[in-house]
């Protein structure tokens, strides 16, 4: 039993540093997203520090990843992606990238429910949102806007900002954040190009 024990926990290291590399991030955008040391990333790959429960926690949270990924349980043979949404103020989040670091996509939900007093907020950052179905009320600066279905906006969260709902119908909206405040780049190419 130890044995196999002491297998599983040497093969985590491996998997961490490859989900690490195939997602594209670095040790330092993944102890920003997690709290967790860089040395302390760089043992865990390395397989000088053995994974515990809350380091393991942190990871397959931040990779969007079931912990069974991390540690290599068999497969359920299920391919379905298990999106994990998560409520924070009211509004449901549910993350659309499985990568630390760089720019991350989430689907926003806010119900009609959540006709609270505007409370706007900083923090560093830049937002780029997409309004699905719904009317998004954008209170951003001096600025009171309604964004309309098909319709975006985009800003630094260092303005101070806050959104919800602008009638008593819920909104859906697709945000894409930068925490170092990248911005999104379009770019369209011709098929002639």
């Amino acid at each position: 039993m130890e044995d196999n024990l002491d297998s599983v926990l040497t093969a985590v290291g491996p998997r961490l540093r490859t989900l690490r590399r195939q997602r594209e991030t670095t040790l330092a955008d993944l102890s920003a997203t997690t709290g967790i040391s860089v040395s302390t990333l760089s043992r865990l790959e390395s397989g000088q520090r053995r994974p515990t429960l809350e380091l393991l926690l942190l990871l397959s949270q931040a990779y969007g990843v079931q912990i069974d990924e991390l540690i290599g349980a068999p497969p359920t043979g299920d391919p379905r992606v298990h999106l994990r949404p998560v409520t924070y103020n009211g509004m449901t989040m549910v993350p659309l990238t499985r990568r630390a670091g760089g720019v991350q996509a989430y689907k926003l939900i806010i119900p009609a429910s959540r006709q609270r007093p505007p409370d706007p907020k900083t923090h560093e950052g830049y937002e780029w949102i997409y309004v699905l179905n719904g009317r998004l009320r954008l209170l951003l600066g001096d600025k009171d806007l309604v964004i309309a279905p098909g319709e975006a906006a985009e800003f630094d969260t260092r303005i101070p900002h806050w959104f919800g709902t602008a009638d008593t119908t819920p909104v859906e909206v697709l945000s894409l954040f930068g925490r170092q405040g990248e911005r999104v780049h379009l770019r369209a190419k011709s098929v002639h190009d």
